[in-house]
């Protein structure tokens, strides 16, 4: 019931602490790429905004990605199905 009841903020907390986690990360990549770090932030924050407010499920992606490339990568090495 409490768990229920704290599902609601804390996972919107999350989304937001991952929102400025992904527009810190996307400015370095588009600052190293983009070379102007003006530009880098407009890139940032445009890309952030359209991806991950306009569609918010979309923030729990790169999570996914981040814990299958940890931790999946033993299990794809076991599996090895093009092994004769």
């Amino acid at each position: 019931m409490i768990l229920a009841l704290l599902a609601g903020p804390l996972e919107n907390n999350l989304q937001i602490v991952l929102s400025l986690v992904y527009l810190v990360w996307i400015f370095g990549w588009a600052k190293k790429n983009l070379g102007s770090a003006k530009l880098a932030v407009l890139f940032a924050v445009i890309v952030v905004y359209l991806t991950f407010f306009q569609f918010p499920q979309l923030i729990w992606v790169p999570v996914i990605i981040f814990f299958f490339a940890v931790f999946g990568k033993g299990i794809l090495e076991k599996i090895d199905i093009y092994k004769k």
